[in-house]
C-alpha cells in the first residue's frame, strides 16, 4: 500500500533538487542541463520514499535495481552528449519566447514543471516498492518489457552517437540501424521502459498507476518528444522530409517503398 505522506515528502525532495539545478543553470546560462538530470529525479524520488517508509515490499530489490540502471545510464549518456555544447535549440526557443526575466521564469517553466512530472510518472515505482504480493507473471512480463526498452533505447543512442562522431555525416539524416525502422527509437524505448515499470506495479497491486505510462507516452509523442523535435528539423536537415515519408514516427515498422512514400506525401 502506497504511503501517501512519504510520497508527498519525496515530491518536496525532488523540488529542492530542481531548485538547486536551476541555480546552476542560471550561473551557466544553460537550461538544457535539466535533460541530464531528468532521470535522476525519478531515482531521487524513489530513494527519498524508501528512506521514509517503515517496511519494504517483496519486490523492492527489483524496483531499485531497474530504476538505478535506467536512471544512471540515461543521465550519463545525455550529460556526455551535451557536454561542451551550447544550450539546446528547444530551450533557446523557450528562452526567446519568455523574455524578460527568463532566468527566474525557468524555475517554474522548466525545472519545477519537470520535477512534478517526474514525480507523477514515477508513481509505479513506490507502488511496486511497497507491494507485499509475491513475485509473479506480471513482474516477469514487466522485466521483459523494461529490458527490451532499455536495450532498444541504449542501442539507438549508441548508433546515433557513432553516426554523429563521423564528420562525413554532418548535415545528414540518421537512417541506419534502429533508426531505419522508427524515427525516434530512443523515445520508443523510453515508453517501453515505463510500460515495463507499470507491469511490475500491477503485480504489486498498483494497477491504478496506469496514468504513468500513458502520460509519458503522450509527452513523448505530442509534447516534448516527436512533435517538438520535428517542428523545424526539415529546415535544418533537407533530407528529413523523405526520411519522414518512408519511416514510422514512433512504433518500429518496415520502411515504406519510395513509391508509397511519395504517394502518401502528396496526399
Amino acid at each position: 500500500m502506497l504511503d501517501w505522506a512519504a510520497w508527498l515528502a519525496a515530491l518536496a525532495v525532488v523540488l529542492l533538487f530542481a531548485v538547486a539545478a536551476w541555480s546552476v543553470s542560471v550561473a551557466k546560462r544553460d537550461v538544457s542541463i535539466v535533460d541530464g538530470l531528468w532521470s535522476l529525479m525519478f531515482l531521487l524520488a524513489l530513494l527519498a520514499y524508501a528512506g521514509l517508509i517503515a517496511e519494504w515490499g517483496s519486490r523492492w530489490l527489483l524496483v531499485l535495481a531497474t530504476t538505478v540502471v535506467w536512471s544512471l545510464r540515461l543521465s550519463v549518456y545525455i550529460t556526455w552528449r551535451n557536454w561542451g555544447e551550447p544550450e539546446d535549440a528547444r530551450y533557446q526557443a523557450i528562452r526567446r519566447n519568455n523574455q524578460p526575466n527568463f532566468a527566474f521564469k525557468s524555475l517554474y517553466l522548466v525545472f519545477a514543471l519537470q520535477a512534478v512530472l517526474a514525480w507523477l510518472i514515477a508513481a509505479p515505482l513506490p507502488a511496486a516498492f511497497t507491494g507485499a504480493a509475491p513475485l509473479g507473471p506480471w513482474d516477469l512480463a514487466g522485466v521483459v518489457v523494461w529490458l527490451f526498452g532499455v536495450t532498444f533505447q541504449g542501442v539507438a543512442d549508441w548508433q546515433l552517437a557513432r553516426f554523429k562522431s563521423d564528420p562525413r555525416n554532418r548535415g545528414k539524416v540518421m537512417d541506419r540501424g534502429l533508426w531505419r525502422y522508427t524515427r525516434h527509437p530512443n523515445y520508443f524505448g523510453e515508453a517501453c521502459v515505463w510500460w515495463g515499470f507499470y507491469l511490475i506495479a500491477v503485480g504489486a497491486g498498483g494497477w491504478w498507476t496506469l496514468f504513468s505510462p500513458l502520460l509519458i507516452t503522450f509527452l513523448l509523442l505530442r509534447v516534448s518528444g516527436v512533435t517538438l523535435l520535428e517542428k523545424d528539423i526539415q529546415q535544418r536537415r533537407p533530407g528529413y522530409r523523405e526520411y519522414r515519408n518512408r519511416t514510422n514516427a514512433f512504433i518500429p515498422g518496415p520502411p515504406r517503398s519510395p513509391d508509397i512514400a511519395r504517394s502518401e506525401a502528396a496526399q
